[in-house]
């Protein structure tokens, strides 16, 4: 059986790589998402040269096959949705720009992902989480201010790590996030995060950590910094919050992601525009927005059977 993996990869194909090198200028993909198309087109390339198939003689039987094995290799469905339009794209790309005659993935239905709903925190969850961060030593400093921030403005967890220092203005009570494609745009901070983050960038916090001599260019100007004293790692990042939903007590699929949910869901239980959430969250469409507005429908709608007299149904 052929091995779905990406590990030690030979070198791509030059169309490979210049359709890789067109993501990147081109649609201003992000660093993990290309590399997660490498990933997969490395998989696919591998797999054709096991069947002794050069990219410019695929057809549309292989590409189909291909989405097979995926489907067999016990992948999650949206693991295998991603490598589908990886495969997809590139064979569009080679099409378009003359490289081969025909679009052979053009026919092959992507796989369906199923939509589940976020599960968001209550805000007593959330008061419980961030009071889990109880030392006064720089690395809790930090650890409070990064889950301030991750609840207080909705940012995805790697946009939170590129954080510089002149991103955030504590005086108009403003951040500036780079988003998916680096795209950019500011969004409000609360008190409480903007409490932490001076405690965090005061003399007991971010200057603790500061190394001798910076390891790699532009470590200087993170917001947040490891205690090696470089930029912290979106890894790390996802380590403190699993850490501290441990000490609240909720462990099970505590995430970052999870803290964007909560912020979105919470501010349109509390009236929230749904144009106004989309911007905050830096969403494309409104569409990705409109799940949350499903969310804090059911939880009303589980509040309202849980309390109202005439609510029960047989």
């Amino acid at each position: 059986m052929i091995a779905l993996t990406a590990a030690l990869a030979p070198d791509l194909p030059l169309d490979v790589e210049e359709f890789l090198t067109w993501l990147a200028v081109e649609r201003g993909r992000s660093r993990n998402t290309l590399g997660a198309y490498r990933r997969d087109l490395t998989t696919y390339c591998r797999w054709l040269d096991e069947r002794r198939r050069p990219l410019g003689d695929v057809t549309e039987a292989d590409v189909t096959a291909y989405v097979g094995r995926l489907r067999a290799g016990g992948q999650a469905p949206a693991t295998v949705a991603r490598a589908t339009a990886a495969v997809r794209g590139l064979h569009r790309f080679l099409a378009e720009e003359g490289r081969a005659s025909t679009d052979p993935a053009a026919d092959v239905a992507a796989p369906r992902v199923p939509s589940g709903l976020p599960k968001p925190l209550t805000e007593e969850a959330v008061t419980a989480l961030l009071g889990a961060v109880v030392g006064n030593d720089a690395v809790h400093r930090r650890d409070r201010a990064v889950l301030e921030l991750l609840y207080g403005t909705g940012m995805r967890i790697s946009e939170l790590c590129g954080l510089s220092l002149g991103d955030i203005d504590p005086e108009s009570a403003l951040v500036r996030v780079f988003g998916k494609g680096a795209k950019e745009r500011i969004v409000p901070v609360g008190r409480p995060a903007l409490i932490a983050v001076a405690d965090w960038l005061g003399p007991s916090g971010r200057p603790r950590l500061v190394p001798d001599r910076w390891a790699r260019r532009g470590d200087a100007e993170a917001m947040f910094l490891n205690q090696r004293g470089g930029r912290l790692s979106r890894q790390a990042g996802w380590a403190i919050v699993t850490a501290y939903g441990e000490r609240a007590g909720l462990s099970e699929h505590l995430s970052p992601h999870v803290l964007r949910h909560s912020c979105a869901t919470h501010m349109l239980d509390r009236g929230a525009d749904l144009r106004v959430v989309q911007e905050l969250l830096g969403h494309a469409s409104i569409s990705t927005t409109q799940v949350y507005t499903k969310v804090s429908t059911e939880r009303l709608r589980r509040a309202f059977d849980a309390a109202h007299p005439r609510a029960h149904r047989r």
